[in-house]
């Protein structure tokens, strides 16, 4: 069996690009290889994935930070093969022969991504099985109307701190506080919410070399909020992991908020600020939000096909010898999940113009056993924290050309520097100073999803645990979410319409 990585790191380099050549320093690497990171891959990504496309088809070989190879899957089908058959391709990273042999060092910028932890999304099989469920089961205790008040609530505050300047950078005042302060609030630390902790979350998962004390940093302040969960419990999710049957020794309790913590902000940072470049840089995508033909959850939907959060994941790791789209894959070799190359994959997505509204079958958060269990509280976050800034601030108007807009991140995360925007200055709000609401359900279940209508599908019937299409709750205290309405849009209401409403979800 063949492999395209006749580079290794620590060994005799491959045939390398002659100066000259030109090739040399435009993203190619050892061995001829077509590098994930740099200057190339960070300015076009979507370039890099159609030229590995055009050249390798639907899995390509490539190199990570350091000149590290693996696979990036970029096929839609080959990615949900990748995801769903943890037979084939493994979480965890112990099996990683680079890591096995040395070849990667432990203090490689990309170690706080792949470097194994007692979390379950390293895991397999019965440890899987118990480490998720700890997740899953505290993730259904929280309380979705109480969350999405706290959404309303911080989005309001954070306005309240730019709507009389009359201008505001969206990224670093709204996009990159909002998460963080709602997931602090979630896991049980809102009194360490700061800045110091934004700025952690958002350097250590990019490959910088200052990742590795950002993840000290907060692992340092999770273990200190496990501490005091076993001594004082309290109605958040911290506690809930603490005293879950599945008994998580402390460090696995840290270990699952750090990635619960990081994932969801990076996420949804990501695609705040991305919902919102799309409403303030394209014309039709406005119209159709403002003029009531799509809803700001469907806006959300559609943005995760276009810009995913996460470009893509590391990963999955070879249990044996196989072949993956036509590529011999050798046992403990890396292979990337493709998630922005899989959502543009033309046998699934022929037209990149049309659309896709309503079709979840993107891989915005993965697929398989690990996929993403907390997806739609990172949908709950942009969707009440985008309707708010825009019931706010209706006017908003980009304050640069387009084309002066950057990026900056790594393979795993596209993130955009900043969203200078413009409106006309508005009055602080007032926000009352009642107790937050408590984060622990006091009723009967409900769905995250209630506020990202579903579309029917050809047969006509819904999909389960979606409303049908245009449904919105019918809670009244989450007027924020439900309604995820900016001015213009449709807002009347029948009675009859209401008593539709109120029997899909239950009452």
């Amino acid at each position: 069996m063949t492999t395209p990585f006749q580079h290794e790191p620590g060994s005799a380099a491959g045939p390398v690009p002659p100066p000259q050549c030109p090739a040399h320093g435009m993203g190619i690497g050892p061995g001829g290889l077509r590098r994930l990171y740099g200057p190339e891959a960070e300015s076009d990504p979507a370039g890099l994935y159609e030229k590995l496309r055009a050249e390798h088809g639907t899995v390509a070989p490539v190199l990570m930070h350091g000149d590290v190879p693996a696979w990036l899957v970029l096929g839609h089908s080959e990615n949900l093969q990748l995801t769903r058959t943890p037979s084939q391709f493994s979480r965890d990273s112990r099996r990683w022969h680079a890591l096995r042999d040395g070849s990667v060092a432990a203090d490689h910028p990309l170690a706080p991504i792949f470097t194994w932890q007692p979390v379950c999304s390293f895991a397999e099989g019965e440890t899987h099985e118990r480490l998720r469920g700890a997740v899953t089961d505290s993730i259904a205790r929280i309380d979705t109307r109480g969350v999405r008040r706290h959404i309303n609530r911080y989005s309001n505050r954070l306005v309240n701190d730019f709507c009389q300047e009359g201008h505001a950078d969206l990224v670093s005042q709204f996009a990159e506080q909002l998460p963080m302060m709602v997931m602090c609030a979630i896991v049980g630390m809102p009194e360490d919410y700061s800045e110091r902790l934004v700025e952690a979350a958002r350097d250590l998962t990019r490959g910088t070399e200052t990742a590795i004390a950002s993840n000290a940093f907060l692992v340092d302040t999770l273990n200190r909020l496990v501490e005091r969960r076993r001594e004082t419990p309290a109605e958040d999710f911290a506690t809930w992991l603490v005293e879950h049957p599945a008994a998580l020794t402390d460090k696995e309790v840290a270990e699952h908020l750090r990635v619960v913590l990081i994932v969801a902000y990076e996420t949804t940072t990501n695609l705040i600020a991305n919902v919102l470049r799309m409403v303030l840089t394209d014309p039709r995508f406005r119209a159709r939000l403002s003029g009531g033909h799509m809803t700001v959850p469907e806006a959300v939907e559609q943005t995760l096909w276009d810009e995913p959060p996460f470009t893509s994941i590391l990963g999955r790791w070879a249990v044996g010898d196989t072949e993956l789209g036509g590529q011999q894959i050798k046992a403990g070799d890396a292979l990337i999940v493709g998630i922005a190359p899989a959502n543009t994959d033309p046998v699934v997505r022929p037209d990149l113009t049309a659309g896709m509204e309503g079709n979840r079958a993107h891989m915005a958060f993965s697929s398989g056993p690990h996929e993403c269990p907390g997806q739609d509280i990172g949908r709950a976050i942009a969707d009440v924290g985008v309707d708010a800034l825009l019931m706010r601030l209706p006017d908003l108007e980009l304050s640069v050309d387009e084309d002066k807009l950057t990026w900056v991140g790594n393979f795993v995360s596209r993130h955009l520097v900043d969203l200078p925007a413009s409106f006309a200055p508005s009055p602080q709000q007032k926000i009352d100073d009642e107790p937050l609401p408590a984060m622990a359900r006091s009723r009967a279940a409900t769905d995250w999803e209630v506020a990202s209508p579903g579309r029917k599908s050809p047969g006509g019937a819904v999909p389960a645990g979606h409303a049908p299409a245009g449904v919105r709750t019918a809670d009244p205290l989450a007027a924020s979410a439900q309604g995820a309405l900016i001015p213009g849009q449709r807002t009347g209401r029948t009675k009859i319409w209401h008593a539709v409403v109120r029997w899909w979800n239950g009452h």
